[in-house]
């Protein structure tokens, strides 16, 4: 009885689904997730370089609108467009929690022959702890090699002492959806500069009031909110 019961599971083919199904199945769900975040990565990377793309073009538009002189730009205006990056990030994205954006003010330093470039101020925020690639606030007064900011070979400038380019950075470090198995620990680098729109005042940021000062974006500082 056995001898036949053995002979009638070898020709049975009654199981071959499920087991194809239980052979497959990790591979197959292994690929779904890695497409996934590969997927997720590439939306991130797009993110990244939008928002670096809206602070440099919100950058270059921001100031009073007097028609009487050039436009003064405040340290609330500033800040109100630092603020604005979390809003267009969207919060999974955590931008100031994983990352450092960086806002540089490129400008000629006044009197200078050939136009010399020098980053006239910089505002800064983010918990990750790197400064711009391209110097620190002032740079460029002390270095006459330094030609603006960019790839090398592929500098942006500023064109004469009434002008400023508003140049951004943001380094970000990738949040898995699932895991960094599949993409591993990527950080996530991106720039964009904007000419300033508007006739602009470039002696200084300005207090809205002197008596009651916004608090500064400081790049000696690594918080994620400005205070």
């Amino acid at each position: 009885m056995m001898h036949r019961f053995l002979k009638k599971l070898a020709r049975s083919k009654a199981g071959v689904a499920m087991t194809e199904f239980a052979l497959a199945a990790p591979l197959l769900l292994t690929a779904g997730l890695w497409g996934t975040e590969v997927a997720w990565l590439a939306l991130t990377n797009l993110r990244v370089s939008q928002v670096t793309m809206q602070l440099a073009d919100n950058g270059s538009r921001i100031g009073d609108s007097s028609t009487l002189q050039n436009r003064k730009i405040y340290e609330s205006d500033i800040n109100d467009i630092l603020v604005g990056a979390t809003i267009h990030g969207g919060g999974a994205m955590d931008l100031y929690e994983h990352g450092r954006v960086v806002v540089s003010s490129l400008e000629v330093i006044p009197g200078s022959n050939g136009g010399k470039q020098y980053i006239h101020w910089q505002r800064c925020l983010g918990k990750m702890q790197v400064g711009s690639a391209y110097g620190p606030e002032g740079h460029g007064l002390n270095s006459p090699n330094f030609k603006g900011m960019g790839p090398t070979g592929k500098e942006v400038s500023a064109i004469d002492e009434q002008d400023a380019v508003i140049y951004v950075e943001i380094e970000y470090d990738y949040q898995p959806l699932f895991s960094d198995v599949f993409v591993g620990n990527t950080r996530i680098r991106a720039e964009g500069s904007f000419s300033v729109r508007e006739s602009r005042d470039l002696s200084q940021v300005y207090q809205k009031d002197p008596n009651n000062p916004d608090p500064q974006a400081s790049c000696t500082k690594y918080n994620k909110s400005v205070s």
